[in-house]
């Protein structure tokens, strides 16, 4: 899709030097080449190599160093040190100052920032883009990460209307294309999409690693296991405070899919090859269905 209409910003405050920051600071210095980015991230290597890669103009050792003076906050880092973050920022945030965020959960977000935010909440306007991938760190950022993707926003009724729309047009001048969601359905919907899918990956890796002839066992693995175990490389400080954070949708999701897998176990026990077929074509005709569709 086209790259949007650009963003009246001239300071950008990253804090989260990885993929997600890294490369919406990528982005957008890509087509405002005057943009002042100053980046803090808690891994000090990783400020120094934001600048080094041409991700920010300026390191920072302290987040409230990034934040000062700044007309957009973006908060990459994991869902599990936001409420803090938000704590220790609000005080440095300028009056005019629009923050966001690119975490996996939003309700959660959404109730500490409400907490810690004060007058700056109706500023706050949560997001997620998604575009993810297994590698992080200042080297994996790209500036067309996020061209012809998804970002959801889960803006509330305390939302300001001209933060909304300006961070819409920020995630639309990368080429994005953005949608809104409610927090909750947000939750619910990401749970079984991406937070399962991730658990079930690191659970048979886990497994399998453990076992006395894993060695063997990956010695074997080829390109199905690759497939379904690539996301079991992203970062587990990120998918622990995920897991967490989106419990009950999370719970609710595995208790589904335990189910289906009992079923699955009952029917290969009972040697029920029709019922076995009729499931596994089910699943066929879904997965080609929303692969022709291109979402």
């Amino acid at each position: 899709m086209p790259e949007g209409t650009l963003p009246a910003i001239k300071t950008l405050a990253l804090i989260g030097a990885g993929l997600i920051g890294g490369s919406l600071a990528l982005a957008l210095r890509a087509r405002l080449p005057d943009l002042q980015v100053r980046v803090f991230d808690l891994v000090e290597t990783h400020s120094r190599a934001a600048v080094q890669l041409g991700i920010a103009t300026q390191a920072c050792g302290d987040p409230a160093s990034a934040v000062r003076g700044a007309d957009l906050v973006v908060l990459a880092a994991p869902v599990g040190a936001l409420p803090a973050l938000f704590a220790t920022l609000r005080p440095h945030l300028a009056d005019h100052a629009i923050v966001t965020d690119v975490g996996s959960t939003k309700a959660n977000v959404l109730v500490a920032a409400r907490q810690e935010l004060g007058s700056a909440f109706s500023r706050f306007v949560p997001g997620h883009p998604i575009s993810g991938a297994e590698r992080s760190g200042p080297s994996a950022a790209q500036p067309d990460l996020f061209r012809g993707r998804r970002v959801v926003l889960t803006p509330v009724v305390e939302t300001d209307a001209s933060a909304l729309a300006r961070v819409t047009q920020v995630w639309e001048s990368t080429g994005a294309s953005v949608f809104l969601l409610e927090a909750a359905q947000h939750d619910a919907v990401f749970a079984s999409v991406s937070h399962l899918p991730h658990l079930l990956s690191f659970a048979l890796v886990d497994e399998l690693a453990a076992r006395p002839d894993a060695a063997l066992l990956f010695s074997y693995a080829a390109g199905g296991f690759r497939d379904f175990t690539r996301i079991a490389a992203s970062h587990p400080d990120m998918w622990r405070d995920i897991a967490l954070d989106n419990r009950d949708a999370l719970l609710a999701e595995l208790d589904a899919y335990l189910g289906a897998v009992q079923t699955l176990r009952d029917r290969v026990a009972a040697g029920d090859g029709p019922a076995l077929h009729a499931c596994f074509d089910r699943a066929r005709v879904a997965r080609l269905r929303w692969a022709e569709g291109g979402a």
